[in-house]
């Protein structure tokens, strides 16, 4: 990392130029971080928004959950988000330079934003889209808000695990191809890299088939913040070339919930058509918190960025060695588990339950129930346990004795044949696609019972959350492996999002 010198900023105010006052502020460690405590502890008259004046009139049962601090910081009045001329531009530019971006913006929004700000700032109404099938639900989001029509690349599905696996190169040579076929040219390749389980692509052999034809790279990094900071982590998708990347700088990495980035490298997309996607998609009141949060995120890294890791990497090799070791039939995946993987973040430690006998989501109910032991992602054969800056060594002991514990008490003795086999469905099966996820979304719609959906035209964007990956998307033909997956994770006590029903009695489809 090559360190930026400080810079000498004269504080200097003019009204006719500027509306902000001036802040005196250290811009070296973190300049919004800086300028928000400084003007914070200025004995000002304030006759702004929003309307607790720094505290003064907190609400009584927030201010016992939080205290008074956040309040005083809660500001508005030091940057213009949307043209940031200080505090702001200053932060996005040390977060730039360190995640080794051409430009970088802060969201407000989370990943969502910045995805749904990739896909407008690349395709226009009736462009197509590449991408993989399970990509997160904003970036249907983004094809109603852009008009872009999807071209899908569907993941192979490792039934073993219940996992998708990761995008090859063959996958998107594909999908170009036969858009050539129908005398179509891309407007983007978008692709989840890592999956919410780790799994990586090889993105620089992808990246490079794309740019040899001029088609822009979108990558959803949103499980990937912290790659950029340990030799041992997948490489970043900046480092392999992408031409946008968002990441979800709330995740692995310590900024407030809600909080990302977007990256920008090179010259392939236009930056002014970006900022205005995000103007559109983004508050003209961001959280003041939510900045100084991705701002002291940044420089929390910039201290030691080659080292930071070193105790969350060692903590995760811990818990996926003592699991194996300590508990009969348990198993972590691994890079091998999928064949040609490029690498797997070792941060995101998959445990199988399947054959412990326990269903993941029984799993989870116990462990949080019995054991108080949060995991991060909970499927029908496994648990994804995130492990970060904040994982301390008891944590991980009390993980491995839950688990062994809970496989004592509730396993069963032969779970391969006790184990009902529907549980094998596919999340993903034929495509076909009937209306563009815009046209669904603005459709006339009636809600069916779900037994009579087979053939309609889906009309709600329904998932399992987490991860948030659709399951029917609208505008598809409802098939029955998709809706049998559903239904089976319903009843295994999946929480379903998206739909009118959360039960799934009914379903909303398309009147067409």
């Amino acid at each position: 990392m090559v360190k930026c010198p400080s810079k000498q900023v004269s504080h200097s105010f003019d009204s006719k130029s500027s509306q902000f006052p001036p802040v005196e502020e250290d811009k070296s460690t973190a300049p919004f971080v800086s300028a928000l405590k400084a003007y914070a502890e200025r004995n000002a008259a304030g006759f702004t928004f929003p309307g607790h004046n720094r505290g003064m009139a907190a609400p009584p049962l927030l201010e016992q959950l939080i205290g008074k601090g956040p309040f005083h910081h809660d500001l508005a009045e030091l940057d213009n988000f949307f043209s940031p001329k200080g505090a702001i531009l200053d932060a996005q530019k040390k977060a730039a330079e360190l995640f080794g971006a051409t430009e970088t913006w802060f969201l407000v929004g989370g990943t969502t934003c910045g995805v749904e700000a990739s896909i407008m700032s690349t395709c226009s109404p009736g462009d197509t889209l590449i991408l993989t099938r399970n990509s997160h639900t904003s970036a249907i989001s983004g094809m109603v808000l852009s008009g872009a029509l999807p071209k899908y690349m569907i993941p192979e599905y490792n039934t073993s695990w219940g996992i998708a696996d990761w995008i090859k190169l063959d996958q998107v040579v594909k999908a170009i191809d036969e858009l050539h076929e129908e005398g179509k040219e891309p407007a983007a390749v978008l692709i989840t890299s890592p999956t919410y389980h780790g799994i990586c692509s090889d993105l620089e052999k992808i990246i490079d088939l794309c740019h040899k034809q001029q088609i822009p790279v979108i990558i959803d990094e949103a499980h990937g913040a912290h790659f950029k900071f340990d030799c041992r982590l997948p490489s970043t998708a900046l480092e392999q070339g992408a031409d946008l990347v968002i990441q979800s700088t709330h995740k692995v990495l310590c900024s407030f919930s809600q909080s990302s980035m977007l990256h920008l490298s090179g010259s392939m997309v236009d930056r002014e058509r970006i900022s205005r996607c995000l103007q559109t998609l983004q508050s003209t009141s961001p959280s003041y918190l939510l900045l100084a949060s991705l701002d002291a995120t940044r420089a929390q890294l910039s201290k030691n960025p080659y080292t930071i890791f070193d105790t969350a990497i060692l903590l995760a090799h811990q818990l996926a060695d003592e699991v194996q070791t300590s508990i009969p039939n348990a198993s972590v995946l691994e890079s091998a588990d999928f064949e040609g993987m490029p690498k797997k973040d070792p941060l995101h430690v998959t445990i199988d339950t399947w054959k412990l006998g326990v269903p993941g989501y029984d799993a989870y109910k116990i462990l949080r129930e019995e054991y108080d032991i949060i995991p991060e992602l909970r499927s029908q054969k496994s648990l994804t346990f995130a492990v970060s800056l904040g994982t301390c060594r008891e944590h991980v002991q009390r993980v491995v004795h839950g688990i062994k514990d809970m496989a004592a008490m509730h396993g069963l003795d032969n779970p391969d044949q006790a184990m009902i086999n529907h549980y094998e469905c596919l999340p993903f099966g034929e495509i076909s696609i009937k209306l563009s996820p815009r046209e669904a979304f603005f459709a006339n719609k009636r809600r069916i019972n779900v037994d009579e959906s087979l053939g309609e035209t889906c009309g709600e964007l329904i998932c399992t959350f987490p991860p948030g990956i659709p399951v029917l998307i609208p505008g598809e033909v409802m098939t029955q492996n998709p809706l049998s997956y559903l239904l089976n994770a319903r009843d295994g006590g999946a929480v379903i999002s998206g739909a009118a029903d959360s039960h799934l009695h009914s379903i909303v489809v398309c009147d067409i």
